[in-house]
């Protein structure tokens, strides 16, 4: 079972020309709203991946919660764990522009209220052999509490470092697998070269990390040296979600037995499949798409 402990939220997407400048207002081309938040996008792509997985989140006592809730259920992530929070329901602001680039902006009122330790359902859940997967939207004194809590109930631990906290904030002894993108790993790391900052996290107690740098595909640096995987070559149109799609597969294909080579190469194309497409969830590989890629690496890539 994976256990993805993080957030859950309704996007609303503006999809524009060009990001504007400071006072400037411009004209959206095209709205739509879709289920967000960086846990419930991660713990969708494990389901659709046809791994058990359960979401851990809190969500408002309103209309946006119940959409939520629904939404994830029919995804089949086991919801036991969804929190009642005594307001509105997170929301997340994404603003695309032409090339398919984002900005984001996120109210996470109910994330961070989130006590996810409180729950004993979840906390008995953690069995040896699990994976626990966090990103950055909780508060950071509850994610280390978090993955001390699974490293004690025998699980893997992985950290989606975005959004980031202040780099003294973390303690990369609890955690198994860092996943960061370029920025994340440059500010956290402390490098201009953003491989040189994924080993020095490394080195900071990291056991290892999920280095993603866009068209060039990903990075994983280990004790025993590094893994490169390419991304394949698509016409991007929107990367919204594309870093939760890698690293939902990747700690998917991993829990499910897959080699790290294989692993990489599972969430990197399923990453490739979401930038060729609009929107958030709408964007995500299918169930049927993420069983083809497991069946292909299968093949190509011997689990371990």
């Amino acid at each position: 079972m994976i256990h993805v402990i993080g957030n859950a939220a309704i996007d609303t997407i503006l999809h524009i020309d060009r990001f504007p400048r400071p006072g400037e207002t411009i004209v959206a081309r095209a709205l739509r709203e879709d289920l967000g938040g960086k846990g419930a996008n991660q713990a969708i792509v494990i389901a659709r991946c046809g791994v058990p997985v359960r979401l851990a989140a809190a969500l408002g006592d309103d209309a946006a919660g119940a959409r939520i809730r629904q939404s994830l259920e029919a995804e089949d992530v086991v919801t036991d764990s969804l929190a009642a929070f005594g307001g509105a329901s997170d929301r997340c602001l994404i603003m695309v522009d032409a090339a398919g680039e984002n900005m984001i902006v996120s109210l996470i009122d109910a994330a961070r209220a989130f006590d996810p330790a409180a729950d004993i359902r979840l906390v008995e859940s953690i069995a040896p052999g699990d994976w626990v997967l966090m990103q950055g939207n909780l508060g950071s004194a509850v994610t280390r509490a978090c993955l001390a809590l699974a490293r004690r109930r025998g699980a893997a631990t992985a950290l989606n470092a975005s959004p980031t906290y202040p780099a003294a904030e973390y303690d990369w002894s609890l955690v198994n697998l860092v996943v960061v993108n370029r920025g994340e790993a440059v500010e956290l790391g402390g490098h201009e070269d953003p491989v040189a900052s994924a080993r020095a996290l490394r080195e900071m107690g990291a056991g290892g990390v999920a280095l993603t740098i866009g068209e060039q595909g990903v990075v994983l640096v280990t004790a025993d040296g590094d893994v490169r995987s390419e991304a394949p070559a698509v016409a991007a149109v929107d990367t919204v979600g594309a870093g939760d799609v890698f690293c939902g597969a990747l700690i998917a294909a991993r829990a499910a037995g897959r080699t790290w080579s294989g692993s990489l190469r599972i969430a990197v194309e399923a990453a490739a499949i979401a930038v060729t497409r609009r929107g958030v969830l709408a964007a995500f590989p299918t169930r049927a798409e993420m069983a083809g890629l497991f069946s292909r690496w299968a093949v190509e890539e011997p689990r371990t």
